[in-house]
């Protein structure tokens, strides 16, 4: 009996080495601090042997090249060194892998799994055409600096002319659908209020897909000039309502509609979804407490968190910018970490590397102006419409830090026409959430609640009757 065990077993072997393929499409799941996020290798033959590129559905990316893809039945490895990523694994059938993904040292454990078809990315509200309006496709330059930008304006049906709203991103380059982690919360709000009636220019961010300009040099305040050259083509367009034009900005991008209100008063109106209301210091001190209370850390921990920030924010206060700021930041963080040694720093990376990437961040012109701007300086000067919404779960722009400093400066303009809103439930992009933690973004299928897109929609409508 034994015997023909072992004969049976010898055979079924042979036949799955003769059978077995690796090309084709590889999905699985990478468990990252809690976060389940999607990576799909796909796997085609070459003249050289094989190649491989990557997706990662829940990040909105795809085609991602690799170095070199070796497999020798059934030993598999994929290297992508501009990621430092490898993945090392072992067919195990016909349509299972398992191995090891590293990426800066670090590595998980995967299991992928064979493919036949596309890999979904399932966001359900990302609107499908035929869309009941017109969509088109345009240009426009800020003239101050001579930065072209791309964008899609979507006009209701019918003659018009239209009431119209441009959509202003937050921080980081976004494209005109504000895109990550797989969603597009702006192309979903373009959706919905087109449909209301209302016209939408959104558009990408300098140095972003199809805009020109340089979008890593660039502070809050050119940025705010981008936008503002994006309303006033909007509003010069023939089917358009000049005086039923508003702005609407998402976290930095109210603070910039908010920069643009105060000096041009041919805006109707301003939304800040998850505006910031106080400087750029205390909002990412009390950001980093509260993101790292809700992943588990002891208040021990988060003091020393603060500590650590508010000393290297004195620095930037202090400094302001140029090689002066980089050298006392390198003096701070090296006197820190005097005594840790590489082993103590997360993802493979040497203490240098570390501190060069800290200092870069920090010194960054961007967030040296953005860590010390106070939004109350435009906001005390608007004095048109402004509806001011936050997640209850937000825990990147505090409703509690935020909304009761965006009141007082507006309440010292003399703004009496002010709606604010905190909508239970919802995370920094008006997602229904369990922790309002960004890890959990990307594996949230809701886009955008359509409790927020109601409290918007029909906001904006008022505005405009």
């Amino acid at each position: 009996m034994k015997k023909i065990t072992l004969i049976t077993f010898i055979i079924l072997s042979m036949s799955f080495a003769k059978a077995q393929e690796i090309t084709g499409k590889w999905s699985g799941k990478l468990n990252i601090q809690g976060t389940e996020l999607r990576i799909v290798f796909n796997i085609e033959k070459s003249d050289s042997g094989y190649t491989t590129t990557m997706d990662s559905p829940d990040q909105g990316v795809n085609g991602i090249p690799t170095n070199s893809t070796e497999f020798t039945t059934p030993k598999l490895k994929i290297e992508a060194k501009a990621m430092r990523m490898i993945f090392e694994g072992t067919q195990i059938s016909e349509n299972e892998l398992k191995g090891t993904l590293t990426q800066g040292g670090s590595g998980k454990a995967i299991s992928l799994t064979r493919s036949t078809g596309e890999v979904e990315n399932i966001r359900p509200q990302e609107p499908v055409a035929p869309f009941p309006y017109s969509s088109e496709n345009v240009k426009f330059t800020n003239t101050v600096e001579n930065v072209t930008l791309a964008g899609t304006i979507t006009y209701p049906l019918g003659a018009g002319p239209f009431p119209a709203v441009v959509l202003v991103s937050g921080s980081g380059p976004q494209n005109r659908n504000e895109e990550l982690l797989g969603h597009k919360p702006f192309l979903v709000l373009a959706d919905y209020l087109t449909k209301k009636g209302i016209a939408v220019l959104r558009y990408d961010d300098r140095g972003t897909a199809e805009s020109k300009g340089n979008f890593a040099t660039g502070t809050s305040e050119n940025f705010a000039n981008d936008a503002e050259a994006a309303f006033e083509y909007l509003r010069i367009q023939s089917n358009i309502q000049k005086d039923k034009t508003g702005i609407l900005g998402h976290s930095e991008g109210g603070l910039i509609a908010a920069i643009i209100a105060a000096r041009n008063k041919d805006v109707a109106f301003i939304g800040l979804l998850a505006g910031t209301g106080v400087a750029g210091s205390p909002l990412i001190l009390e950001q980093t407490r509260l993101i790292q209370k809700a992943d588990g850390f002891t208040d021990e921990q988060n003091e020393a968190a603060y500590a650590i920030g508010k000393g290297a924010h004195d620095i930037i206060y202090k400094e302001k910018d140029g090689d002066s700021l980089k050298i006392k930041l390198r003096e701070y963080y090296s006197n820190l970490w005097a005594a840790a040694t590489d082993a103590d720093f997360p993802q493979g990376m040497t203490k240098e590397q570390i501190l060069q990437v800290q200092i870069g961040q920090l010194s960054n012109p961007w967030f040296v102006n953005f860590l010390t701007y106070d939004p109350a300086t435009a906001l005390k000067k608007v004095t048109c419409p402004v509806l001011a919404i936050n997640g209850e779960k937000d825990l990147q722009v505090d409703a509690n830090q935020n909304l009761p400093a965006i009141e007082a400066a507006l309440k010292y303009a003399g703004n009496k026409d002010v709606t604010f809103k905190r909508i239970p439930g919802l995370n920094h992009l008006f997602q229904e959430a369990e922790t309002g933690l960004p890890k959990e973004y990307g594996t949230i299928k809701q886009t955008y609640s359509p409790l927020a897109l109601d409290i918007i929609g029909n906001w904006v409508i008022m505005q405009t009757k």
